[in-house]
């Protein structure tokens, strides 16, 4: 297994209420074909719900991550919807099988355009 701190392809999607944001991904750099392997994903994130007040009192802005996906040698293999309920710095465990060497490529996206993108090749 490896640990991946993922930086974005293109740094100009790296906006966010933080200004910046990490993936951490764990994804096997080998799997036999037919095996299940496990890829987990945190990205950082602080999910403002909108329904916060600051020092002032007046609301803090939502803003969450919307969507996150994965997909396996170009193939959608999973679809996460996440609504203000979900915690600060999502974290998403799953389980695929391999099928072939490819590329797993993560993708989550979500309000005021944040977009952060990894990919890792698995064989």
């Amino acid at each position: 297994m490896i640990l991946v701190f993922a930086e974005p392809e293109d740094k100009a999607l790296q906006q966010g209420a933080n200004g910046m944001s990490t993936a951490r991904v764990i994804v096997p750099d080998r799997a036999r074909k037919g095996a299940t392997f496990e890829i987990k994903a945190l990205i950082g994130h602080p999910m403002e719900t909108g329904f916060r007040k600051n020092a002032e009192g007046d609301a803090i802005p939502r803003d969450i991550v919307t969507r996150f996906s994965c997909r396996y040698d170009g193939e959608v293999i999973f679809v996460w919807e996440l609504h203000p309920g979900v915690a600060a710095n999502p974290f998403v465990a799953f389980h695929a099988v391999a099928t072939r060497s490819g590329d797993i490529e993560l993708a989550w996206s979500g309000m005021h355009g944040f977009e952060h993108r990894a990919r890792r090749r698995i064989t």
